[in-house]
């Protein structure tokens, strides 16, 4: 009967007959293992059964074919006790009981009985007394139940950086849209700005140590700290948790350090192996700015060799080594002063001062001083504009060729004035608009109470009216002030210590004077409407 060794793990039964004890060895399962005859004679011996015949239960055995077999006379079965087995894992971090159920109204386990088999296992620590209370109050039989776990150790975790750059930046050029690559955006370098922070130091957690179920404590392996990446111009912050920039400058990772440069060098030239520069910082170029290229710098830009149609813009100084053969592409933007060899075919502006040896066919926008010196001391073509003061060697050329030069203004002033008018009528008129909106509104919040919508309307209004008398209060303040500047622009000098030819147009301040012949070693100033040449 397969179905009866199904309800019975053990593959075989004893029972208690009025003729005889009978063994009955069920048919072998797939899945469950053969009946041992050992183990039926260790159960016939338990349960002190008298007289039994070991050759029936080996035959028994054998035949495994569900059929009872009489291995003793007919006697009383004894009381048997339920037995309790505490199993213990082998790393004593888990136990377990297996109750035996009680046979002929033996007692069932209890609460002692199973604590005392744990004990007797070794287990003195981690017993669960809400299950083990469960199994005395009903007993599960049979069956392996977990009644003890220990506390495994848990080892720490170690300290971590988490970096808020990108320490492996891909440095592969960009595909754009219509398939073509840009070697010139590849954003080579990473300007970090001082203060900001560049990594997060995080703190090592502490291991847990354990115990298991006989009572022995478990070790833990703590936490290591990190290594604090920390190299050049970089400091750690007072709680020790951050890393933050000391300077403006370029972001390094190198050799598991952070660090930053105030200078970023190009060893050669600006071409497609660098990209377009960008930079927080000062910028060398040891080499030469090729054509369609840029450099964007927060400090100066210097570069040894010659920049041909390129950008350059910098918040201090551009210094050319050798210098600018512009293409008519090329453009110079300096937050303070230019300093170059030549620049020709170029637009150039410079908040201060410009110095250059020849200056050619180029639109020149100068906040202060223009010198021209060297061998040569060159101005001649386009349209040049000085904010005070001119002082060069040869102005213009002995082939008239058409040169401007406008001094005594600064054309930052000009440029700002000419904004502020064109940009007052705008203001004014947004303003008037303002005051219709309020002035509606006002009258239809005296006949009826306002909506929502309508309330918020006249807020914005009103608000708008404010920021707009403000800013035009502001603009017509400056308008007043720059031409005051303006007007006092007739100080402004030209030294000319070499010619001035044909060809030459002169304004300084109001006044304008085209040169119609060659003058040498002079100063040109203005006195009134008029310009005058005075001696050096």
């Amino acid at each position: 009967m397969p179905e009866e060794r199904m309800h019975n793990d053990r593959g075989y039964s004893l029972a208690f007959e009025r003729d005889g004890v009978y063994l009955t060895v069920f048919k072998p399962l797939e899945f469950l293992p053969p009946v041992n005859e050992d183990d039926i004679i260790s159960d016939v011996r338990r349960k002190k059964i008298k007289n039994y015949h070991a050759k029936l239960i080996t035959e028994a055995v054998k035949r495994s074919d569900s059929i009872p077999i009489k291995i003793a006379e007919a006697q009383e079965e004894e009381k048997t006790d339920a037995r309790v087995d505490a199993i213990v894992s082998q790393d004593k971090m888990v136990a377990y009981v297996l109750i035996r159920p009680p046979e002929a109204d033996g007692a069932t386990p209890t609460l002692e009985s199973i604590v005392q088999a744990l004990y007797s296992k070794g287990v003195v620590w981690g017993m669960d007394e809400k299950i083990i209370r469960e199994l005395a109050e009903s007993p599960v039989y049979n069956q392996q139940i977990q009644v003890a776990e220990g506390v495994p150790a848990i080892n720490g975790k170690n300290g971590e950086i988490n970096y808020l750059f990108d320490i492996k930046k891909d440095l592969k050029p960009v595909i754009m849209d219509d398939g073509t690559v840009n070697y010139k955006d590849m954003n080579l370098i990473e300007s970090v700005s001082e203060g900001q922070k560049l990594a997060e130091i995080i703190s090592p957690v502490p291991g847990r140590p354990g115990k298991n179920l006989v009572g022995a404590d478990l070790k833990a392996i703590d936490g290591k700290r990190v290594s604090i990446p920390r190299g050049r111009n970089v400091v750690l912050n007072e709680e020790g948790t951050e890393l933050i920039a000391a300077i403006d400058g370029q972001l390094m990772y190198t050799d598991g350090k952070i660090s930053i440069y105030p200078t970023y060098e190009a060893m050669a030239n600006v071409d497609n192996s660098t990209g377009n520069i960008k930079f927080i910082g000062n910028v060398i170029v040891r080499g030469n700015v090729l054509s369609g290229f840029e450099i964007e710098a927060g400090g100066n830009i210097e570069v040894n060799g010659v920049v041909e149609g390129a950008i350059l813009r910098a918040e201090g100084d551009i210094i050319l080594r050798r210098g600018m053969h512009g293409k008519g592409k090329g453009i110079l933007k300096a937050g303070n002063d230019i300093v170059a060899k030549y620049i020709e075919s170029a637009n150039v502006e410079a908040r201060n001062d410009i110095k250059a040896e020849a200056i050619m066919h180029s639109e020149i926008k100068c906040g202060n001083t223009l010198e021209l010196g060297g061998k040569k001391g060159l101005l001649v073509g386009g349209t040049v504009r000085v904010g005070k003061m001119v002082d060069l060697k040869s102005l213009g050329s002995q082939m008239s060729t058409a040169t401007i030069l406008e001094v005594g203004v600064d054309p930052y002033l000009r440029e700002r004035i000419k904004f502020l008018k064109t940009d007052l009528p705008n203001l004014e008129e947004a303003l008037l608009k303002a005051n219709q909106a309020i002035t509606l509104l006002n009258k239809l919040k005296q006949s009826s109470n306002l909506g929502m919508d309508k309330r918020e309307i006249l807020a914005k209004s009103t608000r708008a009216r404010f920021y707009y008398e403000s800013k035009i209060k502001d603009y017509k303040k400056e308008i007043v002030e720059i031409e005051n500047i303006l007007q006092q622009g007739a100080n402004g000098r030209i030294c000319v210590r070499g010619s001035v030819y044909p060809g030459v147009r002169v304004a300084i301040g109001n006044s304008m004077m085209y040169i119609k012949e060659e003058a040498q070693y002079c100063t040109l100033y203005s006195d009134g409407a008029d310009i005058r040449f005075g001696p050096l």
